[in-house]
């Protein structure tokens, strides 16, 4: 979490999806730099991370490529001439997007102060970058915090909880300007990566889907937005609310069990499987919560994820951990079918 907002680039991932290639070009002037001073691209074209890199003769230097989408990219100055993998944390770079048709930069001596022009998402990446700057601050602030803490206090459940809170107030400040630029720029391909960045590695698709739903219409028709449209609408399945999917699988005896026949009961879906030390080790605390709630409209349903030549090792395990409700496998390891 010390790493949050630091670069928002990395906090806003690009898409890459099977579609038509655009070109692009970057013209550069950065003062009167000359040889040995090289200039490295760096940037994602579909699964494939590109490296380029150019001359630079009397400042000036220019790219051209292929994308897919507006992409992140990041832009090194070399002024020594060492090699790109020579340089260190000091080095001059610029972290910006690369758009279809032409993108002008321009600088007296440093890529890192330069002007980028010519490309509406980096004009509404410096909008948005202006408003977290403050956020950045707090969280910069928060990390010099940390690093001089001594290791009691490092140590302290007290301090731990402290600095976890005020990390987590951080992000519910970054997602709350994040929502607001998302429906203020409706046509802005940068409001496609922040809500995906709103949405985090676990999105809730009641919170995702009015934003979506804020995006222009030619927006959404974009292949990214088509992708994040049916990645929401598969999220529904699952979600908070949602009625779970029936399934049927073989109980331990082969008899085909379907989840719908539970109805009318509190049920627990309990994925588990006998090689899942984790599992296993939680398995006492399920038992005693059913047998605290048998009796009152409550059991469990457990689906293994065991393989069909470890059947034995699943029976045992039911046996040993004393797992006296329905239990039930497809017996197909990761591919289990109600998993799935």
């Amino acid at each position: 979490m010390k790493k949050i907002l630091f670069y928002t680039m990395a906090l806003l991932p690009f898409f890459a999806f099977a579609q038509d290639q655009t070109s692009f070009s970057i013209k550069s002037k950065l003062g009167n730099l000359n040889t040995p001073a090289r200039a490295y691209l760096m940037y994602q074209l579909g699964a494939n991370r590109v490296l380029d890199s150019a001359i630079i003769t009397n400042g000036s230097f220019n790219f051209t490529g292929k994308i897919l989408n507006p992409v992140n990219a990041y832009l090194v100055i070399d002024h020594a001439g060492v090699g790109l993998n020579r340089l260190d944390n000091s080095a001059d770079v610029l972290p910006f997007y690369i758009d279809k048709d032409e993108i002008s930069i321009t600088g007296p001596d440093s890529v890192a102060k330069a002007t980028i022009s010519g490309s509406k998402i980096n004009d509404d990446n410096k909008n948005l970058m202006a408003q977290l700057q403050p956020l950045i601050k707090k969280a910069g602030d928060l990390k010099v915090k940390g690093d001089a803490a001594s290791e009691a206090e490092k140590n302290s459940v007290t301090f731990q909880n402290d600095m976890q809170a005020k990390y987590k107030e951080l992000q519910a400040e970054q997602k709350a300007i994040l929502k607001i630029f998302i429906i203020s720029h409706p046509d802005s391909y940068l409001s496609l990566l922040a809500l995906n960045s709103v949405g985090g590695p676990s999105p809730d698709p009641t919170e995702i889907e009015p934003l979506y739903d804020s995006l222009s219409a030619s927006l959404k028709d974009t292949e990214a937005a088509k992708m994040l449209k049916k990645e929401l609408d598969g999220l529904k399945v699952t979600a908070v609310g949602s009625l779970a999917q029936d399934f049927t699988q073989p109980d331990v005896n082969g008899t085909p069990v379907k989840l719908s026949q539970l109805r009318g009961k509190y049920v627990l879906l309990d994925f588990w499987a006998s090689w899942c030390g984790p599992c296993r080790q939680e398995n006492p605390n399920v038992v005693k919560a059913y047998n605290k709630y048998k009796d009152k409209n409550f059991t469990i349903l457990g689906v293994s994820l065991d393989k069909a030549e470890a059947k034995s090792n699943w029976l045992a395990a039911i046996k040993s951990d004393g797992l006296v409700w329905t239990q039930v496998s497809d017996l197909q390891f990761w591919n289990n079918d109600a998993a799935r």
